[in-house]
């Protein structure tokens, strides 16, 4: 069992949450698409929480790396909030799928509580995150702009969820575009 192994069963755990949320993530199917026997799993990860934990935390530090790089495309402000929902975007991209962190906190009662401080992580850095951006763009005061934040957050998760309902990434961007003409988020 490599590294490689472990980084595989990570990857593919991350696309089942994606696609089927906590509940449907088993060692055996895992073990299927990775091309290793199910107890192998085992060798890298305790228990089912110990993987979701480690799926859901390795979400959030790509999506902190992916903010930080959006961040620093531009120092405009507006610009990279206005590029924020394109993080949500490439989920539905790929395979209709969801957020991580949204497909989980949908779980939240149900999650182990390591699986749920991961979740509440991943909001809160976004969060975190959004409310930077906003103050540094003047769209708020720095004490104001955590409410606006969890706005656009709560939103755009939302218009992603309406997108795999039906529609598709297309219903996604009418949404979005029809935040950014009420002014929710930049244009």
């Amino acid at each position: 069992m490599t590294l490689n192994s472990r980084e595989a069963i990570l990857a593919a755990a991350r696309l089942r949450v994606q696609a089927h949320g906590y509940g449907g993530l088993s060692f055996r199917d895992l073990a299927a698409e990775v091309g290793i026997k199910a107890p192998s799993i085992f060798h890298h990860f305790a228990n089912k929480a110990e993987l979701g934990a480690a799926v859901a935390r390795r979400y959030r530090e790509d999506a902190a790396a992916a903010l930080a790089a959006l961040a620093e495309e531009g120092p405009d402000a507006r610009a990279s909030l206005a590029r924020y929902p394109a993080t949500f975007r490439g989920a539905l991209e790929n395979g209709n799928r969801l957020c991580l962190a949204s497909v989980m906190a949908a779980e939240l009662a149900d999650l182990p509580p390591p699986v749920q401080a991961e979740v509440r992580d991943f909001a809160a850095m976004n969060i975190a995150w959004l409310a930077g951006r906003i103050a540094a763009a003047g769209l708020a005061a720095p004490e104001g702009a955590g409410p606006r934040a969890r706005a656009v957050f709560a939103a755009v998760a939302g218009a992603q969820l309406l997108a795999r309902g039906g529609g598709g990434v297309a219903a996604f961007d009418a949404v979005v575009d029809s935040y950014r003409a009420a002014g929710l988020i930049p244009s």
